[in-house]
């Protein structure tokens, strides 16, 4: 029963399989092989227009250039207070981006309110020579704790965004559940909302490590490739991160382990809402369920073979007790009926 997190989860049989069959031969290297050029082409018709796109190794790796390729003299990024890139991401972003600075913007449930926005943004006149000038805006999807910003949520962030002249930044780590919990097209949920450059994640959905940056309007973003190969993200056989893009996206398989993923969510979910004595946190959108119990209780669950992790209260959350903590559970492509089922009978024992 292990809900420890979607990273733990291995590959899909699909996508080893496929690096498997095609591992062998010759391929022209740092990523201008066939199977390179393809993979490109299909990012291209998922998103429905010409996207420019740049593989790397992790998410963070995709959240830093992003910020670097946005990036201005004393810039200010604006991102939610606790979205990865300024919690877990060890200053990556400000590093790599040469002294970029993150500015927290808060909002209930892990999404992005755009008054508290606007008033951020506010702080920062882009005339005030002393303050630095605003760089960019980063919103999470799905965020840090399992929630989904909709379409329109994006359409006003957006729109803040386009009217301060700043680039709309998507941190995808989890881009396919957000996806089909919305039940929407790549296109809707980016570019045509006011989306500029996603960072566009598959590890954590079936993929070994395959990760890509995506950018819409690829002549706004040329200096992408060299600061791509300056922060030693380059890969001399980039065709083994393609050939897993080109597995995670036959067939659908992407979206359907995507669906898998948030289908094991919302079965755990229904669990801890017929429980009397553990309580869902908040609803869950996405593939990571939160649930608020007593600190014996979820010591409990772990010695009896439960996998998961504590996770800090959001700030701002009420209802949690002095003996209680929030629990984090992560499904994913690998998680079972049976995975669920067994923590179900734990709940009910």
């Amino acid at each position: 029963m292990i809900f420890a997190s979607d990273n733990w989860a291995g590959a899909h049989p699909a996508v080893s399989d496929h690096l498997a069959a095609n591992s062998g031969g010759y391929a022209t290297a740092y990523g201008n092989s066939e199977v390179d050029a393809r993979v490109a082409k299909t990012f291209c018709d998922i998103f429905e227009r010409e996207v420019g796109v740049y593989f790397v190794s992790t998410g963070t790796a995709a959240n830093s250039l992003s910020m670097t390729a946005l990036a201005r003299p004393a810039g200010v990024a604006f991102a939610h207070a606790e979205a990865h890139m300024i919690a877990d991401e060890g200053g990556a972003p400000e590093y790599l981006a040469g002294g970029l600075r993150l500015c927290p913007v808060d909002g209930a449930l892990g999404r992005m309110d755009p008054t508290m926005l606007e008033e951020a943004i506010g702080r920062y006149p882009a005339a005030f020579l002393h303050s630095g000038q605003p760089a960019a805006v980063s919103i999470t999807q799905a965020t840090e704790i399992g929630t989904v910003h909709s379409l329109d949520d994006i359409d006003t962030i957006a729109g803040i965004a386009r009217r301060h002249g700043l680039p709309l930044h998507m941190d995808g780590a989890r881009f396919a559940n957000a996806l089909v919990a919305l039940d929407t097209t790549p296109a809707e949920m980016t570019w045509k909302r006011g989306v500029d450059i996603v960072s566009f994640g598959a590890t954590k959905n079936g993929c070994w490590c395959a990760e890509a940056i995506v950018v819409m309007e690829p002549d706004k973003h040329e200096a992408l490739p060299f600061l791509r190969k300056r922060a030693a993200q380059l890969f001399s056989k980039s065709r083994f991160v393609a050939l897993q893009f080109e597995a995670y996206f036959r067939d659908d398989l992407w979206l359907s382990t995507a669906r898998h993923s948030n289908a094991m969510a919302a079965r755990l979910a229904e669990a801890f809402r017929a429980s009397n004595a553990v309580r869902l946190a908040w609803e869950p959108q996405a593939n990571e369920v939160f649930a608020i119990m007593s600190r014996e209780r979820a010591e409990n669950f772990r010695r009896r073979g439960a996998i998961f992790h504590p996770w800090a209260t959001p700030r701002g959350y009420e209802g949690v007790g002095a003996d209680e903590t929030i629990c984090r559970f992560v499904t994913s492509f690998a998680t079972t009926v049976e995975d669920v089922d067994g923590f179900t009978r734990l709940l009910a024992s």
